[in-house]
């Protein structure tokens, strides 16, 4: 059964307890189809958990490309996959977007307002993370990118005054169970399922999404 998360104050989100990265992201690629790549990973220095880029400032510890020329590397074999968390088996599960997905981005506030009303309204949701960084990403069709600003417009709302971001064609997002250096782990609050492999389309999420940015501000 899919888990439901009432709001952030609700149970727990479940973990992926005992689940490697590599076995995660074969997963990914068999049961879903998506595109992996992998991503830094975290060292211990001194103690400490440092992202594998060298810097002390990192913003996403463990949690971004390795290299430039990610989307090149994203595959979307079984085998590939395995044979890249092979060679480095703590790095980072990252999924591109634009592919066969755009996710749209939203505080974890507003996300779990917006979740609130979805399931009132009885809307079909595709997967849902919520990251360390206290983002919800909301997994849509692709193209969601070019279509939610003139979305937005429709609605009476300007895109650049609501913390939401589509992320498209370029893009990328960590899935779990992916850690933001010691702040925690990347976390299902929709599991991929057979339930919701048809993902929803952009405009049917939009409106709910942008009354909780908005809400939220």
């Amino acid at each position: 059964m899919e888990e439901t998360i009432a709001g952030p104050e609700a149970a727990h989100i479940p973990k992926q307890r005992g689940e490697s990265l590599l076995d995660a992201a074969v997963r990914y690629v068999e049961e879903r189809h998506w595109d992996v790549f992998p991503g830094t990973w975290l060292d211990a220095v001194d103690g400490m958990h440092r992202c594998s880029c060298g810097q002390s400032a990192c913003a996403v510890p463990g949690a971004h490309p390795a290299r430039d020329d990610w989307a090149t590397q994203a595959t979307g074999s079984a085998t590939v996959a395995r044979g890249l968390w092979s060679e480095r088996p703590t790095a980072s599960i990252l999924l591109p977007t634009g592919r066969t997905f755009d996710a749209i981005d939203v505080p974890e506030t507003a996300g779990f307002l917006a979740l609130a009303r979805m399931e009132r309204m009885e809307l079909t949701l595709g997967p849902v993370t919520l990251t360390p960084a206290r983002r919800m990403q909301f997994f849509v069709l692709p193209g969601a990118s070019a279509k939610v600003p003139d979305l937005l417009r429709k609605l009476g709302w300007q895109a650049a005054s609501l913390d939401l971001v589509t992320l498209g064609e370029g893009a990328y997002v960590a899935a779990p169970p992916t850690r933001f250096g010691s702040r925690g782990a990347v976390q299902w609050v929709r599991r991929p399922t057979s339930a919701n492999r048809w993902l929803p389309d952009a405009e049917e999420l939009v409106s709910p999404l942008a009354y909780a940015c908005g809400r939220d501000r």
